[in-house]
């Protein structure tokens, strides 16, 4: 029986670590920065022959009402509220604090089971404080080290009891930690990314219809891109929130490296990417860096203007906006572009149905008959240049793979090509075959037809 695991406890004691372990990967930050993780995230964990959904939670901290620490502790509640068993975790090397005791009593009011975990028990650091753990009466803790990968095996006990009685309680030799293996996630992969306090996060909690992350004024309040799952007309698809990209000269602080570091990671892999715009002031020139970089790792691009509610001439700012792209990113001419808000919902149904276009025509794939044709009349139209007084053959084109389309031209002379006829030709597939908005990639090759009659 499939059952989910919440990870709670103080700040620094050690969650974001945890999960990594779980769920065989690093995709919690891991600082030594108190209260670095903020929002839950959701993964799928494995000890042995245990299968579990984890989350990750911000820590538990008292805080007054309408202040972010209060935002995060709301989180963390959501995620105990949907948890069949909440791991408490203390920091054994730390000791039991006022703040332990405090969430101690706290885990006695729940109605939820609670497994006591006391972490950074490698050495004898940890021996006091797993003897004082006693004394918070949640039972036996259960003494673990989540960064050296200790005490899995009683970890992998300790959950047993709520796995149901079909699982196996023995532990096969995939140890925690090891990668999950399986059928290809086949939900599509969407990256809301923009700059700091555009609106993503917002936008996110409006497509999904609750507040599954935390928003607010103060600049900079997401800070690890959270994997959101979410089901639209059928289709699964995987939302990633992501921290606000500044530009790098303005990066100093380790934290917001490590943060623009997997807002980064997010897009690349992702299938289609949504670009938030702050709509009074759109399309700056980091917004146009994220959009190149987006282009460079061959991701669908769509643009949300956001704030669109507080435009007053907004056919002229739509005019503006389409110039803008067309002069600054040629390389994804035909960019869709959805006007919305956000906050109000306004506009907000046109968004995944241009998100869903969009990883279709990334997907594409054409026939090598139609493309043939296609460059034949290309060629008639543009012939290419003279290379040392004959001029350039081009014989055969064929698309190798998608996701993003890649095509390859032989050519007699492939280096000989200049860059302009290299975009005429790309310009061409993308206004002819319907492939706007996503990044062609084009190859030269020196070759003969391979159909060709020798």
């Amino acid at each position: 029986m499939h059952f989910t695991v919440a990870i709670m406890g103080r700040p620094n004691v050690g969650k974001s670590t945890l999960y990594n372990r779980l769920c065989g990967g690093r995709d919690a930050l891991v600082h030594s920065t108190p209260g670095l993780t903020r929002d839950r995230r959701e993964g799928e964990g494995r000890l042995g022959a245990l299968e579990f959904t984890v989350i990750d939670t911000a820590g538990l901290e008292e805080a007054p009402e309408g202040s972010l620490e209060f935002r995060m502790r709301a989180q963390s509640e959501y995620a105990m509220t949907d948890a069949d068993v909440v791991l408490l975790l203390i920091d054994a090397r730390a000791g039991i604090t006022p703040i332990d005791r405090h969430f101690a009593k706290w885990a006695h009011k729940t109605e939820r089971p609670v497994v006591l975990v006391a972490n950074k028990c490698e050495g004898r650091a940890g021996e006091g404080g797993i003897l004082d753990a006693y004394a918070l009466g949640l039972g036996e803790p259960v003494a673990i080290s989540a960064e050296h990968g200790l005490g899995m095996a009683e970890l992998h006990d300790a959950l047993c009891a709520f796995a149901g009685p079909d699982t196996e309680p023995e532990i096969d030799e995939t140890a925690a930690g090891s990668e999950l293996t399986g059928a290809p996630d086949q939900a599509l992969r969407l990256a809301i990314v923009g700059r700091p306090n555009v609106g993503k996060s917002t936008l996110v909690n409006q497509l999904v219809g609750a507040e599954r992350v935390i928003t607010g004024p103060e600049p900079g309040v997401t800070r690890d891109a959270i994997s959101v799952r979410w089901t639209w007309r059928h289709r699964d698809i995987n939302l990633f929130d992501t921290a606000g990209m500044r530009r790098r000269a303005r990066v100093h602080e380790k934290l917001e490296q490590l943060s623009v570091g997997d807002a980064l990671r997010a897009i690349r892999f992702a299938h289609v990417v949504v670009l938030v715009l702050d709509a009074e002031v759109m399309l700056e020139r980091q917004d146009l860096t994220i959009a190149d970089h987006v282009a460079e790792e061959g991701r669908a691009l769509v643009i949300a203007a956001n704030k669109w509610d507080l435009i007053k001439n907004r056919r002229e700012a739509m005019v503006r906006l389409g110039e803008r792209l067309e002069i600054s990113l040629p390389q994804l001419r035909g960019i869709p572009v959805v006007p919305l808000s956000a906050l109000t919902g306004a506009g907000m149904q046109k968004l995944i149905p241009a998100v869903v276009k969009a990883y279709d025509t990334w997907n594409r794939r054409l026939d090598t008959g139609p493309l043939n044709r296609w460059l034949e009349g290309a060629l008639e139209k543009h012939p290419p240049p003279m290379a040392k007084g004959r001029r350039v053959r081009l014989r055969y084109i064929t698309q190798v793979k998608a996701r993003p389309p890649s095509f390859v031209v032989f050519a007699s002379v492939p280096e000989a090509l200049p860059d302009s006829y290299h975009r005429y030709l790309v310009n061409g597939l993308r206004e002819d075959f319907g492939l706007a908005g996503v990044p062609i990639r084009l190859t030269l090759r020196r070759g003969r037809n391979p159909y060709a009659r020798r």
